[in-house]
């Protein structure tokens, strides 16, 4: 498959770009690897983890009135976990260790991803993700507002005042 072997390209010039850059992963929004440098890494493990990041994510900029989703950024004892939006079917996430220079990962990582969404829509196109080509529910179907909302994500419901004050 030609767009494994041009994510793949791209994914190893990351790693040149990025000292302390551990790995990388580029996935679809529903969790399938679509190429990945991640050693030490089970690579279908992290694209599945990072597709439930993601939905939350989606759902947390949403409910939070932030617009839509850019990217994420987990700091652990041992390094960083960076998720960047690839167009509207693919993500990436960078590994990296705990002394890379996050300013740098984020540039970098937000360029690659710019990179992997030319890629990826060239070849698969926007909406190709694997639920892109299921009918739409009775709910989805009745809610025009939920056929925009990207694959993978859940509606989020904004959570109601209650009507009175405790305490008065």
């Amino acid at each position: 498959m030609a767009v494994e072997t041009d994510v793949l390209d791209e994914l190893r010039r990351l790693r040149t770009r990025v000292p302390g850059l551990a790995g990388s992963l580029a996935a679809t929004v529903d969790g399938l690897v679509l190429a990945h440098d991640v050693p030490r890494t089970e690579p279908e493990g992290l694209a599945a983890l990072t597709a439930a990041a993601l939905g939350v994510a989606h759902r947390m900029t949403d409910a939070a009135g932030r617009g839509s989703f850019r990217e994420l950024l987990v700091r652990g004892a041992h390094g960083y976990i960076a998720t960047y939006a690839a167009g509207t079917t693919a993500v990436l996430t960078l590994l990296a260790d705990d002394r890379v220079n996050v300013g740098r990962l984020h540039l970098e990582g937000r360029r690659g991803g710019a990179r992997i969404a030319e890629l990826v829509d060239a070849r698969i196109g926007p909406g190709g993700g694997r639920h892109a080509d299921r009918p739409a529910t009775r709910e989805e179907a009745q809610d025009p507002a939920d056929r925009s909302r990207p694959i993978g994500t859940l509606p989020v419901r904004t959570p109601q005042r209650p009507a009175h004050r405790p305490g008065r």
